[in-house]
């Protein structure tokens, strides 16, 4: 909490009006502790975030925290939206669970350790419409067609991408979903060794509506700061408007 703190204090004083952090930012630890860490929202986490919100006039992105759930040992993995007056904005909770068993290589069952969200979360700011997702959330284009038609202009993927399919589909998943939406995608990304045993990818992108990564924080811990340009939005949406030309909608075959 103290670094996270320190980092949005550094992204403010170089002038940014709106800071995302990675999910899970405010605690990595074993699988079997996390249930233990979970918390009500809002809570000591998101109190004392809203007080840095409120202190540095930032709107912030808290990436993803343990919400204690209807089940107390599968917590949800929820990111909140605070304004500058430190009012808890938008709670979303991850809808996409990552399940994986490839015998002799790796186990993952995200669904068993994590209840899984239903509702797709747009909020309006003062820096443009936020979208909210997370992590696994981004191989999922049809969540994100949903954002787009509920007005999102800026895409917040908080994440923890583990180095493996990192390298592989983080930058073009993120280039694809500002490409195929016409928005802004900002992608925090866990970097460094998990408590779980893998590496994490890091690499957090800035990608404008073009699909154009205008910034990234490379490997290690560090910030990617942006102008995040409306108008050039809108022109991209105005010149190729292939949102108004949507035929199917999401989650329906005709």
């Amino acid at each position: 909490m103290a670094r996270a703190t320190a980092l949005i204090e550094e992204a403010a004083a170089r002038g940014a009006r709106l800071v995302v952090l990675p999910e899970v930012f405010s605690w990595r630890g074993p699988g079997t502790d996390e249930a233990a860490h979970g918390e009500p929202i809002p809570g000591p986490t998101t109190d004392a975030m809203s007080a840095v919100a409120r202190q540095l006039g930032v709107h912030l992105c808290l990436g993803s925290l343990l919400e204690n759930g209807p089940t107390p040992q599968r917590p949800y993995n929820t990111s909140c939206v605070i304004d500058p007056e430190g009012t808890l904005r938008a709670v979303y909770r991850k809808i996409h669970l990552f399940d994986v068993d490839l015998p002799g290589r790796v186990a993952v069952t995200e669904s068993a350790a994590r209840t899984a969200g239903d509702l797709p979360v747009t909020v309006e700011t003062d820096v443009g419409v936020l979208g909210l997702s997370i992590c696994y959330d981004l191989r999922f284009p049809e969540l994100y067609r949903r954002l787009a038609c509920g007005g999102a202009e800026i895409l917040l993927v908080p994440s923890a991408f583990t180095f493996p399919t990192g390298v592989a589909h983080w930058e073009v998943l993120c280039r694809a979903r500002a490409i195929e939406n016409q928005c802004w995608v900002i992608a925090a990304d866990q970097g460094g060794q998990s408590p779980h045993g893998f590496a994490d990818w890091g690499d957090s992108l800035i990608v404008d509506p073009w699909g154009r990564v205008v910034a990234r924080a490379g490997g290690g811990e560090g910030l990617a700061l942006a102008e995040i340009d409306l108008d050039y939005l809108r022109q991209v949406r105005r010149e190729l408007p292939s949102l108004s030309h949507i035929r199917i909608e999401p989650g329906r075959l005709s």
